[in-house]
């Protein structure tokens, strides 16, 4: 009788003991073996043909090109591939835009040693693996035609713009954004004048209001 294929996973996290912990999690699995491992986007996509995984594991928050912008340039490479994202940001505030760039499934990295196997295995099989709130919240966009994000921080900002607004909404000054995102303190500050012109802010009091404002809507509280 023929051995079945094991099924081949790429973990994308720049944080190395999170990717050993996913790795020896996955890989005590028979029909499961890590085939690769990236801490950027940019080494992903260098590995992603001689892998040629069936399943990538992707962070959002990666030096460089952010992990949203990974999952498309991934499909491009391999439509139908299977991304699961697993994130330390909070679901409700990402998984919507996830699934939207093409992952098939979102676990918080908080649970992620819980559930791995099971949403690894639920999006290999052709399914979505997000909580029930989201769920509900994907169905009623897909009923109400999007309709209602339409002047959401959701829709107009940028994935790493939504990114900055979060944390500034969380209370991070520029600094502990720039070092939390691998980026410059300028480039940060370029975000947040991009931020408060798409969203008609004057200045940086209107900025931090407006996205406090939105984390405790999004959330339930800001300091995670």
């Amino acid at each position: 009788m023929e051995t079945k294929r094991a099924r081949r996973i790429l973990i994308v996290d720049d944080h190395p003991l999170m990717r050993k912990g996913l790795a020896l999690t996955l890989d005590s699995e028979p029909d499961l073996s890590v085939v690769g491992q990236a801490a950027t986007a940019e080494e992903a996509l260098t590995l992603f043909e001689k892998a040629d995984p069936d399943l990538a594991i992707v962070d959002i928050s990666l030096p460089g090109m952010s992990g949203l912008e990974l999952i498309k340039h991934l499909h491009l490479l391999k439509p139908g591939i299977g991304i699961l994202v697993v994130s330390r940001h909070e679901e409700t505030l990402y998984a919507e835009r996830a699934i939207r760039a093409g992952a098939r499934g979102y676990v918080m990295k908080l649970e992620a040693g819980n559930v791995m196997v099971q949403a690894v295995r639920r999006v290999l099989d052709g399914g979505i693996y997000v909580s029930e709130e989201i769920n509900e919240r994907l169905l009623m966009g897909i009923a109400a035609g999007q309709r209602h994000l339409a002047h959401s921080p959701l829709e107009v900002l940028s994935d790493r713009e939504l990114e900055v607004f979060e944390l500034t909404g969380r209370g991070m000054g520029t600094r502990e954004i720039a070092d939390r995102l691998h980026l410059s303190i300028k480039t940060v500050e370029s975000y947040r004048a991009r931020i408060k012109s798409k969203l008609n802010l004057s200045n940086a009091a209107e900025l931090m209001q407006h996205a406090v404002q939105w984390v405790e809507s999004e959330v339930g509280h800001v300091f995670a």
